[in-house]
């Protein structure tokens, strides 16, 4: 086992980890996880980055966790990662190298600049949240509801006063906009996106202000801290690889480029620095706090049984609808965000077995569908029967089993890291396998595809966390 030390005044035991085992591993988890958000997109995409980033944080950090504390926490930060993939940024994105304003350094700066904000909050809800899950303070279910509802309600006050007005026919944009704008280029023909920055921007800074003076639960609000600021970096360094390389085409033609570059999907690898350099901010920001790591309060506050059932009932037909059916009432209703946690995230205090099926089946739902959707209906590169049953009903089968079965074990049988790299071990071949077959198998040694270079990070990611997984179990078994 890990060893365990007791910080000076404090009376808790920490695990002795060196500082860079969660900032490197918590980065190949990141990496590997928004890469792979790339190929599924908006909130339930980048929830695979916040399960495997908690799940290594978990294993590294949680050794004096109850399981039940644990799971809330992964469940709140894969839930909470989420929050962010409402935010439009790919004309951000596009002001740091789209053609016409490559040598713009006004528009790389203000694009930059958007990314570092955008980044800032998309990342600042997953510290925020991980850090209420592992702060020791107990979250009900009435206050988590009510914490929603009013970051809904300052969202839309964040976006009147930020992100409006928004007429783009008139040439009205908001005072700060980063996406296109005819200060850039005033003879195109846009089409500008709306922003919503501001408004999550509020609902956060609201968030982070209740938490942390409200409820003095100094590890969220130490944890939103260091996660803004990863997000913040890690956005803008991410696509100052993309950048560069469109600004300096010349650098990359010589004997070693002229083979690799045809082959670099180069907006991935932007996402990828992202999410590896968010990783590595959460590793050490919890690290650096990991005295501070403490279980909920004993007293449970479950609700009766029959409600977490019936918020599942409601929410799956609405996650369903919004990732996959094209109705405009599930679409207003559930295509935001923060509405669409606002049920998981009271679901998970309220219910024992809640965060086992969110961070299992239910997020592995709309991933495995749209792999389904891509490879079977879009491509056709596999046949229905052998794409269903492989690409969703074997992995969802699968996941709806171990939730059900950690959902029975007792603390004493399944101990916190032994759950945590159990579930690590399982998400990240379920995870790698899907986005593998949406790649088309991009082995290294067959031709290689504007996939292939991706593929090779993700494998080596991979390889390193089942690695951290497999010394885990084998220790827990001394």
């Amino acid at each position: 086992m890990i060893p365990i030390t007791s910080e000076p005044g404090d009376g808790h035991q920490t695990p002795s980890v060196p500082w860079w085992k969660p900032v490197l591993l918590a980065a190949l988890a990141g990496g590997m996880g928004w890469g792979i958000r790339g190929q599924y997109g908006h909130e339930t995409g980048a929830m695979i980055a916040g399960l495997l980033i908690g799940l290594v944080l978990l294993v590294l950090l949680g050794a004096q966790l109850t399981r039940a504390t644990a799971a809330r926490a992964l469940a709140w930060v894969t839930i909470a990662i989420g929050f962010g993939g409402s935010m439009t940024y790919g004309q951000t994105v596009g002001l740091t190298h789209d053609a016409p304003l490559i040598g713009n350094w006004q528009a790389l700066s203000w694009g930059m600049l958007g990314l570092a904000i955008k980044g800032a909050i998309w990342i600042g809800f997953a510290g925020l949240f991980l850090g209420m899950g592992l702060g020791g303070v107990r979250y009900r279910p009435a206050e988590c509801l009510l914490m929603m509802l009013a970051a809904v309600a300052l969202y839309h006050v964040g976006v009147w006063l930020l992100n409006s007005p928004f007429n783009p026919a008139e040439r009205e944009l908001p005072l700060i906009y980063f996406s296109d704008h005819w200060r850039w280029e005033p003879e195109a023909t846009l089409k500008p996106r709306r922003e919503c920055w501001g408004g999550l921007l509020l609902a956060l800074a609201g968030l982070w202000a209740y938490v942390g003076r409200g409820r003095k639960d100094a590890l969220a609000a130490r944890l939103a801290g260091w996660a803004a600021l990863g997000g913040c970096i890690g956005f803008p360094l991410g696509q100052s690889l993309q950048a560069f390389h469109a600004w300096n085409p010349d650098m990359f033609t010589g004997p070693f480029w002229s083979r690799l570059d045809p082959h670099m999907n180069w907006w991935n690898f932007m996402e990828i620095t992202f999410g590896a350099v968010a990783g590595a901010f959460l590793g050490l920001g919890l690290w650096r706090n990991r005295a501070r790591i403490r279980n909920a309060e004993a007293a449970q506050h479950w609700l009766p049984a029959w409600v977490p059932a019936v918020l599942l009932a409601v929410h799956l037909p609405l996650l369903i609808g919004v990732e996959f059916l094209s109705i405009a009432i599930v679409d207003a209703l559930y295509d935001l965000g923060l509405v669409l946690g606002i049920i998981p995230v009271v679901a998970v205090s309220a219910s024992r077995w809640w965060p086992y099926a969110l961070v299992l089946p239910v997020t592995l739902l709309p991933i495995a569908g749209k792999t389904v959707r891509q490879l079977v209906f879009q491509e056709q590169w596999l046949g229905p029967v052998a794409g269903w049953a492989l690409l969703f009903v074997l992995p969802m089968m699968l996941a709806i089993a171990a939730a059900w079965f950690l959902a029975r074990q007792t603390e004493e049988s399944l101990p916190t890291r032994r759950f945590a790299a159990g579930i690590l071990v399982f998400s990240t071949v379920i995870y790698f396998g899907l986005n593998f077959a949406f790649f088309h198998l991009p082995w290294p040694w067959a031709d290689w595809t504007g996939r292939t270079p991706s593929g090779i990070v993700f494998t080596i990611c991979t390889a390193a966390l089942l690695g951290l997984a497999a010394t885990q179990l084998r220790r827990s078994r001394v």
